[in-house]
């Protein structure tokens, strides 16, 4: 096949160009990729039909080629619009071989390869991305019945038909499971079918086959103590669902559904301020429990709530039923194929409903409403999902089908006016509802069986699907929409570490891996790999020299590593599987490790002459009510911990005894010599918190990030600085250095300077780090995005570790160094209102993270969750492993991780040559001595 050059004479005539307000608004100032970008958006099929004729040849056998210049000017020409520039962009990214040609074949190869890259953008943009399908490690013995949500703490909870309550954290890790009452013989005899979070009023029901509806009190220090009983049903509650006005939180709804097909409804009008009336001649006493009977109840007893119902389900179970604000009205629904679906409309008066139902063919399993397109979905039994208007009644407005199996269970993605649908194979579709198609397909692996109950639940806040199978709890979390951003690692970066000797950061991730990253250039040095084998590494720290590095994993060890990759020893924290650490604080003659079963674990490095290295009794015992999630210490004997409810317990690290406990619920003061803050927590609800830990009290609190549930922190050396990390990437950085230096009797409410804003992640932030290479403040941050980024106080562009540009430390971050006089001048200052360091006499191993070496903690509101001291806040999902503990059958070889990168080549020339020159200087004295030894004597 030939290539001939192209010829003139072909027509000119052509199309003006298309306007586009972003090419009038850009212009010739837009970026290389925009502007090529905007072109190849704007060719139209027109435009298309005259390039494809400016490259046809005279005889078959021939191909046209154009050169960079021919095309640029025949293409000015053909089309009629565009500038030469932006052709002459489009050409080099055609010729991506530099053969200085192209032709027909190639300027339409890379126009599909462009179109379909968009295509593939658009449909990520649309289709969600799932990680792999995990299940849980939950300790439910029978069916699981219902997962929730509690907003107030973070938490969720499971309950299963058995009575066993399992509370999980936010990063679903399983913290305790518990029977929902302590009657164990009542247990025997009774199943649970259903629980509701009463958000407003900081409760839970839950619903027994006894007839009987119970409400629990969650603030309560007890394990969920029964404040409410409410007895004497017709039938057994078997569905439930709680709705409050969140604009008058008194008024709220709970509506049930029995096995008799009635709906009975429950409208309080003075929720805050008490659910029920105490029956006349009731115990006084705030813990006992009030018995509320149905049969009073209904007639209207109780001024503080009014009761509603139908029987229009006529003695069918009702499986599911829900109140809808917007309609006013409840739904539910039955199995049955008459009024399976039943609307009762509350008229004006509130106190009388009005019913509309719609039949349905075989009957559904369940439904959901979509408020914003007001559409019912329902789960039929027939394989196929509807669509109803709740206003028209006789036909659906819209049939799903795909569906091989009976749909069991359905729910709105709200925001993204989506559906999801999962039928008795197993089998998850998600449907777009404007189109009315399938857009995704995703076959879940459940063991095989013919007779099993499935929950079905999706978090849309938190992106995480829930599916239950009989007591087995499945997850499918969705991945973060980050497109093409670069990143760090390949998993989940859970911790970030500065080491100031050698200026370079330190991350790991959730894949078991650590790297090492230059601060000045962003160049990655070397990466260990399956530092803990498969589990996660949950935190790291440093020694006071920073040439040991130690790493906590979910395997339940902590390993003691050189920076070549060679571990010198193995800490074994949880003796008897995996365990959760949190956090790592090594001192002069101890390590301290938290986090699991709310007790303190100490090594002591004096005695560290074996590779496996046991725990020690701490002598202070268990304190806590809850994990202890993060800890911190003040030479020259002051333990700070701090634990998931919120408390804050001081020790005396020589006696390891436990002296104080803080928390914002119950404090008294105390008259001290000292003043101003000298402890900062921070944790639930994003609220940040001063404490002077001399007087024991709480001088300052403010709310950093609102509607985000946990935060984490760090604070600079000097404590100037204060920056806090949230769940959707947020970062803000505050001045605090003249904030709370003195005491005072009226708690400070108001909020520091803010000095920054923005957000460099796109996921929640797992980790944060303050240093100051060369003088300049910087902050580094790593997050479930699997990236890790530094930026500085002022402003300067995030740069992430992992880009392709390298940069140079002095220009990217040009602020200048702090006057080291002034801080001197403020000495007396800075022992009011910061932590000190560690010292090398007072510490062994220096941890550098932010909630050990600075003056922080974390705490929260009461009935809310620390979360700082959690560096990574993914679900931990415990796989035990075995460890064999052998006394002198492990190979320290094993151990030896290979760097990726050859850190001589980090060193400059003429170290290296003149290491080279007294090498080789020392090998010829040896060759010399070598020989005069071997010479004999005359």
């Amino acid at each position: 096949m030939s290539c001939l050059n192209a010829t003139p004479g072909l027509n000119k005539g052509s199309q003006p160009r298309p306007e586009n307000p972003e090419r009038t608004s850009h212009g010739a100032t837009a970026k290389e990729d925009a502007r090529t970008a905007l072109l190849d958006n704007q060719l139209t099929l027109g435009d298309f039909v005259q390039i494809q004729r400016a490259f046809e040849p005279s005889e078959p056998s021939q191909t046209i080629c154009m050169s960079r210049e021919e095309f640029v000017q025949r293409m000015t020409e053909i089309v009629g619009w565009g500038t030469k520039e932006e052709y002459g962009e489009l050409f080099d990214k055609v010729d991506v071989a530099q053969e200085g040609f192209i032709n027909w074949d190639k300027l339409t190869s890379f126009l599909l390869l462009t179109l379909y890259e968009k295509d593939e953008q658009a449909k990520a943009t649309v289709v969600p991305q799932w990680r792999d399908l995990e299940f849980l490690p939950v300790k439910h013995k029978d069916t699981i019945q219902r997962v929730i949500f509690l907003k107030s703490s973070s938490r969720y909870l499971t309950i299963s038909k058995e009575g066993s309550v399992g509370i999980w954290g936010e990063n679903l890790k399983l913290q305790k499971t518990l029977p929902i009452t302590s009657d164990a013989t009542k247990l025997k005899h009774l199943w649970v079918t259903s629980m509701v979070s009463l958000e407003n009023v900081n409760k839970i029901a839950v619903a027994f086959t006894s007839k009987e509806i119970c409400f629990y009190d969650l603030l309560s220090k007890e394990e969920f103590p029964c404040q409410y009983k409410l007895q004497g049903l017709k039938g057994t509650p078997i569905c439930m669902d709680y709705w409050y006005n969140p604009l008058d939180a008194n008024e709220s709804i709970l509506s049930f559904g029995d096995i008799t097909g009635k709906v009975q409804v429950i409208a309080f009008t003075t929720a805050l301020i008490s659910l029920f009336e105490h029956p006349a001649g009731a115990c006084e006493d705030e813990e006992a429990t009030v018995t509320i009977n149905w049969a009073e109840l209904r007639p209207g007893h109780h001024k503080c709530c009014y009761t509603l119902g139908h029987k229009l389900h006529h003695g069918d179970w009702v499986r599911q039923v829900t109140y809808s604000a917007s309609l006013d009205a409840i739904i539910s629904s039955t199995t049955s194929n008459t009024n399976t679906v039943v609307l009762a409309w509350r008229e004006k008066s509130k106190k009388h409903l009005k019913m509309t139902s719609f039949n349905i063919a075989q009957g559904i399993h369940a439904f959901d409403y979509h408020s914003q397109l007001n559409l019912i979905a329902t789960a039929g039994i027939d394989n196929k999902v509807c669509l109803w208007n709740p206003y028209f009644v006789s036909k659906p407005v819209g049939v799903l089908w795909g569906h091989s199996a009976s749909v069991i269970a359905v729910q709105f993605f709200a925001s993204r006016k989506q559906l999801f649908s999962f039928s008795r194979d197993k089998v998850l579709r998600l449907w777009d509802i404007q189109h009315q198609l399938s857009i995704q397909r995703i076959s879940c692996f459940f063991p095989k069986s013919q007779d099993f109950r499935c929950l079905f639940q999706f978090d849309e806040a938190h992106g995480r699907l829930f599916i239950s199978f009989n007591n087995q709890l499945a997850l499918l979390a969705m991945k973060s929409e980050a497109g093409k951003r670069v990143t760090s690692h390949r998993k989940a970066v859970t911790c970030v570490l500065y080491n100031s000797v050698l200026k370079q950061v330190i991350s790991s991730d959730v894949g078991s891996t650590v790297s090492f990253w230059m601060i000045g250039t962003g160049q990655k040095i070397k990466q260990f790999t399956s530092c803990h084998g498969n589990a996660e590494i949950s935190t790291m720290a440093l020694d006071a020299n920073e040439t040991r590095l130690l790493t906590g994993s979910t395997d339940g060890t902590i390993k003691v590593w050189d920076l070549n990759g060679c571990c010198h020893h193995i800490l074994n924290v949880g003796q008897e599987g995996a365990v959760d650490i949190s956090h790592i604080l090594v001192l002069k003659k101890t390590i301290l490790v938290t986090g699991w079963d709310r007790s303190i674990t100490v090594f002591r490095p004096q005695n560290f002459n074996q590779f496996f290295i046991q725990p020690e009794e701490w002598k202070g015992g268990i304190q806590h009510h809850d994990d202890i999630l993060c800890a911190a210490f003040l030479p020259p004997q002051t333990l700070v911990t701090g634990s998931y409810d919120g408390e804050i317990v001081l020790w005396n690290n020589s006696t390891e005894n436990a002296h104080y406990v803080l928390h914002p619920d119950y404090q008294r003061l105390l008259k001290s010599k000292s003043g101003g803050a000298n402890l900062v927590s921070c944790g639930g609800s994003g609220y940040v918190r001063f404490w002077d830990t001399f007087k024991k009290q709480l001088l300052a609190e403010f709310l950093a990030h609102s509607g985000v549930g946990s935060i984490i922190m760090s604070t600079d050396k000097s404590n100037r600085y204060l920056a806090t990390g949230d769940l959707e990437g947020w970062l803000k950085i505050w001045n605090i250095e003249e904030y709370c230096l003195n005491s005072s009797k009226n708690k400070l409410t108001q909020a520091p300077t803010l000095i920054r804003s923005f957000r460099p992640h796109e996921d929640w932030i797992s980790s944060l780090e303050m240093c100051e290479p060369g003088g300049r403040l910087l902050i580094l941050s790593a997050s479930a995005d699997c990236s890790v980024c530094v930026t500085d106080v002022c402003g300067v562009p995030v740069q992430i570790f992992g880009q392709e540009k390298h940069w140079q430390l002095e220009n990217c971050f040009s602020v200048p160094k702090r006057d080291t006089n002034l801080m001197g001048n403020k000495s007396q200052e800075k022992s009011i209102k910061e932590i000190p360091l560690f010292s090398k006499e007072e510490s062994c191993l220096d941890p550098s993270k932010h909630s050990l070496l600075d003056k922080k903690t974390y705490s929260v509101r009461p009935s809310e969750v620390i979360n700082l001291g959690v560096k990574y806040m993914e679900r931990n999902v415990y796989k035990k492993k075995s460890h064999d503990l052998y006394h002198g059958g492990i190979i320290r070889k094993s151990f030896t991780l290979k760097a990726i990168f050859d850190e001589k080549n980090l060193f400059p020339k003429e170290i290296l040559d003149h290491e080279r020159r007294a090498k080789q200087l020392r090998q010829e004295t040896s060759s010399e001595v070598k020989i005069k030894g071997n010479k004999k004597p005359w």
